[in-house]
């Protein structure tokens, strides 16, 4: 059977405007399945613009370039390479810059100090995503697919990549364009029956009132959060210190290794003090971070914790470092005294790592804590990652999306959601990319190894009352996020965090005074122990379908149960006061 055709120009005709639902005729495809080919074609007929700019351009050739072209988003071209002979074709594809690239840069740029003109003469190749970075969509997907692209992996510019070459940036403004035709668009009658009524407002209007469940957690917004932190760090069932057991029968009668020196993970948390925004005053800030050494440097005789322990151990001294030189120049040098990113701190820690000539890699991931501001900031690179569980109100959560055919779980028992998860990045499956050094530079654009700046950074608000777990993969693999998030609801009502009353009853006790910090304070390592025994009990079990398992199958490789490694969980759990006996940020 052929396959179903639809004509891009009827859509209009098989539209309610009343009722704002689109009813597809039988001969037509579902509007999400339809190739970004054809969305390409229909918006490069009605306007062709050229998407590049030079790499040699400045920023402010750049936002002139957008303003005037009415682009989102431009591939970056070098002029001085060809890919071919075609003059077409004159400029090789070295990157891409969107207008949330330059804001971001410009809005860094002015917290640094620069002047407007620093600014605007800024090259844009310094600011671009590099090409080896950029996610691309093709013309023979579907715009259910490239949405949902889009929006996991929060971008808003998706190049086109067919046989080698850009045929176009597809924006989410593009798949709006696409379902209506010019007359829908313009004209008297449209604007009458669209637009007219909804032209200017008031000179009385204001702002609503936040909804109830959002006051709740404003009303504390002005007053500095704390975080209790608990570690637990199991090594690889069968690992001994002459190696790795490949199964049960290949490690022995032993005891399952519970030794945590064997791990190839490693781990840091760390205080520090740095001069918040102002300049004036001093933030205590809480830094954390895990790595996972990449266990196949053993068949070179390399030993894979050290260079995932060198890098975290580095870390700690960065920050111990910057924090002495803070409190002896104190405002006098901003500069020196500044709060260190993630990212900063990976950079800094990896060139240590690399000056001892400590070869080896690792996964890694490196967050900080912002108890005033209530942020969490973050780098990742390779599999490791952060999820952060919160209570949401049920009519609320009653509300969000689920996907049902995805969540075997068709009620849930509880208003604990998964807010976050972090992106990982990997090369192809169990394939992570990872920071690492063998000895000598690696020019290959292609390699595994990445770069501080190459990692996946982020920031999440992060509310009273959260969860947050960061973890290596021998967690995620092991362990489905939903389980992660029904073991953390146990220890909550375990604990009496949670009770019969829920979040009511947890905000009244809030308001009255008993916030239970100490209480987590003291518990709050037996999560993360659960969480590891967890992992580990999932790992050796054979008859479950893992993490691991499902992702393997999908991916052409047959596997079942678990995969037994090393696993580290640093579980977190924000309080309004901070605990006796530990330190409050």
């Amino acid at each position: 059977m052929a396959p179903k055709q639809k004509l891009h120009q009827n859509y209009s005709n098989v539209c309610n405007n009343q009722t704002t639902k689109c009813h597809l005729q039988p001969n037509q495809s579902r509007p999400i399945q339809v190739k970004i080919s054809e969305v390409l074609k229909a918006k490069h007929t009605v306007r062709w613009v050229e998407p590049v700019i030079p790499k040699s351009s400045t920023v402010r050739q750049a936002i002139l370039t957008c303003i005037e072209r009415k682009l989102s988003g431009m591939m970056v071209v070098d002029r001085d390479e060809t890919t071919s002979d075609s003059s077409r074709e004159r400029g090789k594809v070295v990157g891409l810059i969107t207008s949330r690239d330059l804001l971001r840069m410009m809005a860094a740029s002015i917290k640094d100090g620069k002047s407007s003109e620093e600014v605007m003469n800024l090259r844009v190749e310094s600011q671009m995503t590099p090409i080896n970075q950029v996610i691309y969509g093709r013309p023979d997907e579907t715009i259910g697919m490239c949405r949902a692209i889009m929006s996991k992996l929060g971008i808003k510019c998706l190049p086109i990549l067919n046989q080698g070459r850009v045929e176009g940036i597809l924006t989410n403004r593009d798949l709006s364009d696409f379902y209506f035709d010019a007359k829908d668009r313009g004209g008297k009658k449209n604007y009458l029956a669209d637009v007219s009524e909804r032209v200017g407002l008031s000179s009385d209007t204001s702002m609503a009132e936040p909804p109830i469940f959002i006051r709740q957690h404003l009303a504390s917004s002005h007053a500095p959060l704390f975080l209790n932190v608990g570690v637990a760090e199991y090594p690889h069932p069968f690992k001994s210190a002459d190696g790795v057991g490949g199964n049960r029968r290949d490690f022995g009668p032993h005891d399952l290794s519970m030794d945590p020196e064997l791990s190839e993970d490693a781990h840091f948390v760390k205080e520090a003090e740095f001069l918040d925004e102002s300049g004036k005053d001093m933030q205590k800030l809480l830094y954390m971070g895990v790595a996972d050494g990449v266990g196949s440097w053993r068949e070179y005789g390399v030993d894979p914790r050290d260079f995932s322990h060198k890098l975290m151990a580095e870390c700690e001294t960065v920050l111990d470092e910057a924090a002495m030189q803070c409190s002896i120049l104190g405002s006098k040098d901003g500069n020196h005294c500044r709060m260190i990113s993630p990212a900063e701190l990976l950079g800094k820690s990896y060139e240590r790592v690399k000056a001892e000539n400590i070869i080896g890699s690792s996964t890694a991931c490196v967050a900080l804590f912002d108890s005033i501001r209530h942020q969490l900031h973050f780098s990742n690179i390779g599999d490791s990652g952060i999820i952060v569980l919160r209570h949401i109100d049920s009519d609320v959560s009653g509300a969000l999306r689920r996907d049902k055919s995805k969540d075997p779980q068709t009620e849930k028992k509880s208003d604990l959601r998964i807010a976050f998860v972090s992106q990982q990045q990997l090369k192809s499956f169990n394939h992570p990319y990872q920071m690492g050094w063998t000895g000598e530079e690696i020019v290959d654009k292609n390699s595994s190894f990445k770069l501080a700046n190459d990692s996946c950074t982020s920031s999440v608000h992060i509310l009273r009352g959260d969860i947050i777990i960061m973890a290596t993969d021998g967690l995620f693999d092991n362990v489905d996020i939903d389980d992660i998030a029904s073991i953390a609801l146990r220890w909550e009502e375990e604990n009496r965090f949670i009770d019969g009353g829920g979040i009511d009853a947890r905000n009244k006790r809030w308001a009255d005074g008993e916030s239970l910090s100490d209480l987590s304070g003291q518990t709050i390592p037996k999560l993360a122990e659960i969480l590891c025994q967890k992992a580990r009990e999932n790992s050796l079990d054979n008859s479950i379908d893992s993490p691991f398992a499902l992702l393997a199958k999908e991916n052409d490789i047959m596997w079942s149960g678990g995969m037994p490694d090393d696993c580290t969980v640093i579980a977190m759990h924000v309080v309004g006061e901070g605990a006796d006996g530990l330190r409050p940020l």
